[in-house]
């Protein structure tokens, strides 16, 4: 039997919300599933998710193939170097280590990101403000 881990959807219309699940390959999208192991809201800002990594793990493990979207997600939450660390044979310790950093990286980018937006939002403010300021000295110039 095939498996794969893929998301099941739930929620009302419009407002979906997503199981990351292990199913059966030929099972359909919001079939007969084997376990649950996380959760996936896309509509919260930011997008929440939740993810059983120990379990994650033991279905990457035994084989079974994450889909695009699942496997995007898995990459976020860190479960695909947590995999291609114990791959390499690294003790516990270590990939927690990894872990950890590679956490703090992505919190320290996420902020220099926010930042540079509100730098950014704040000089196009300034300078569609000064167009506005021009183009009405151009306008009633034209008009005199």
């Amino acid at each position: 039997m095939a498996v794969k881990l893929r998301l099941r959807k739930m929620g009302k219309k419009k407002q979906p919300l997503f199981k990351i699940v292990a199913a059966d390959a030929r099972a359909p999208r919001d079939g007969k599933f084997l376990e649950s192991i996380g959760l996936y809201n896309p509509k919260a800002t930011p997008h929440t998710l939740e993810i059983n990594e120990e379990r994650a793990l033991y279905w990457l493990g035994v084989g079974a193939q994450p889909t695009d979207t699942v496997r995007s997600l898995f990459r976020q939450a860190g479960v695909t170097l947590k995999k291609e660390l114990q791959k390499r044979g690294l003790s516990s310790e270590q990939i927690e280590a990894e872990v950890s950093n590679w956490k703090q990286n992505k919190e320290a980018s996420k902020a220099k990101k926010s930042v540079s937006k509100k730098v950014k939002k704040s000089q196009t403010t300034e300078s569609t403000a000064e167009d506005k300021g021009a183009a009405s000295e151009v306008k009633t110039e034209a008009a005199e």
